[in-house]
């Protein structure tokens, strides 16, 4: 890119943050937010006491309490940025100047993302004073910094896109809201639907224990009788067919992208190891064909003990699935708000104006 087009971008990124900081109502947003932050990290400080558990914790949490916020708040300030001009009667007066189509849309797309991170920057406070409280390692500090800050810029991208496609702006901000959902719940519910309605048969062969002779003496069992082998089957979920549904979760691909923190007897220390532990245990298909010898274990069967690391190491990362389709998502509506802004225009949807 030319430095005449990075000029053209950067006027379009100013103007629209001068007009976003002009009122009041920006400065009242921003204060709710840091009141909000600020009480969750309080909350979940005391909590983490009780738990004896440390500033892992409360890190993991005041980022997904971010994001959470990020999430709310950006589509309503994104959701309009194209075709509120339009409706407003100044995207035409715009587009009559130098500035290009392309620069029209990244601009509003680097403002939006900009104005999605002061909310992150608002919130380095509480996550300072989490990383005081010990036991954050600074990789995981780095490396969810940066994916929650991409994943703000996503949801931009999304907004500022959809304002580009549809015409109406409020349509745009709920359909925007709309996405986030889907993004958010909708691969929690799709998974869950998915994985139970989706089942494999699985065959159980067993031999118990018709009668035993307990002996006081050495306290075992002797004289067992063992019944004939018994086949049974049963129907299992097969959740390993959609993990990849799962990682399209923005919350996911934050927890799954942090490297994994677990403490003496392998669990998870912070809610980004739970939430990757489980999302990677998914991937785990399930055995469908079980042998369980009552008879040669004195009436029980030993399960092997995985611990959660265990299942953590033996998978394979999900976040970059994840974030590989929410980049798609982005760069695609940005590129599809390109074509419908781009003058001249061999045909406008019903209903548009020109200026």
């Amino acid at each position: 890119m030319s430095a005449e087009y990075l000029s053209g971008v950067w006027l379009i990124v100013t103007l629209e943050l001068r007009q976003r900081v002009r009122g009041v109502a920006w400065y009242v947003l921003l204060g709710v937010f840091v009141v909000l932050v600020g009480l969750v990290t309080l909350l979940v400080w005391l909590a983490a006491g009780t738990w004896q558990a440390g500033g892992s914790l409360v890190f993991s949490a005041v980022v997904f309490f971010v994001l959470l916020l990020a999430t709310l708040v950006s589509p309503a300030l994104s959701g309009n940025a194209i075709n509120g001009d339009r409706e407003a009667g100044t995207l035409a007066t715009t587009q009559v100047t130098l500035i290009g189509t392309g620069q029209l849309i990244l601009g509003k797309f680097l403002a939006a993302w900009i104005t999605a991170l002061a909310f992150l920057a608002a919130a380095v406070p509480f996550l300072a004073a989490a990383v005081l409280l010990g036991e954050v390692a600074v990789s995981t500090i780095v490396v969810s910094m940066l994916v929650l800050a991409v994943e703000l810029g996503v949801i931009a991208a999304i907004g500022v896109g959809l304002s580009g496609i549809l015409t109406r702006p409020l349509f745009s901000i709920v359909v925007t809201y709309l996405m986030v959902a889907v993004l958010s719940l909708g691969t929690l519910i799709s998974f869950a639907l998915l994985g139970t309605a989706t089942q494999s048969t699985l065959t159980s062969v067993d031999r118990t224990v018709l009668s035993s002779t307990y002996d006081d003496e050495t306290g075992t069992d002797t004289d067992i009788v063992c019944s004939p082998p018994t086949t049974n089957t049963y129907q299992v979920p097969r959740f390993d067919y959609y993990w990849w549904i799962l990682a399209a979760n923005p919350y996911v691909v934050v927890a799954d992208a942090a490297p994994g923190e677990f403490g003496a007897g392998g669990e998870p220390v912070d809610l980004f190891g739970s939430i990757a532990v489980g999302v990677r245990s998914a991937q785990a298909a399930p055995d469908l064909s079980t042998e369980n010898n009552y008879c040669t274990t004195g009436g029980y069967v030993d399960q092997e003990y995985v611990t959660a690391q265990e299942t953590y190491d033996g998978a394979l990362p999900s976040w970059f699935v994840g974030l590989g389709i929410h980049l798609l998502l982005g760069a695609g509506a940005l590129l599809w708000a390109w074509r419908r802004t781009n003058t001249p225009a061999r045909r406008l949807p019903t209903g548009s104006r020109i200026a």
